[in-house]
């Protein structure tokens, strides 16, 4: 395979920093199994379901539950559509 076709095979990156978008429609929590979310501006995979946001760093998502962050209970009830009082 030349260089050229692995260039086309493999996801190129634009930043160093963003997400590949195709990421998402494979990567799932790993504490519930359940679908994450993108927060670009935070650059967390968010868990609506574990209550946790896992970093991004450098493109890459850290999937490690020790190195997520819980979500406040203003955060949890926005994501879901909730107001908080």
């Amino acid at each position: 395979m030349s260089a050229e076709e692995q260039a086309t095979d493999t996801p190129q990156q634009v930043d160093d920093d963003r997400l590949d978008p195709r990421l998402l429609d494979v990567l799932i929590c790993p504490i519930t199994r359940g679908p994450l979310r993108y927060d670009e501006a935070r650059q967390e995979l968010v868990s609506e379901m574990a209550g946790l946001a896992y970093p991004v760093r450098r493109g890459l998502p850290v999937m490690l539950p020790d190195e997520a962050r819980r979500l406040t209970a203003e955060e949890s009830a926005t994501d879901k559509g909730v107001r908080p009082a």
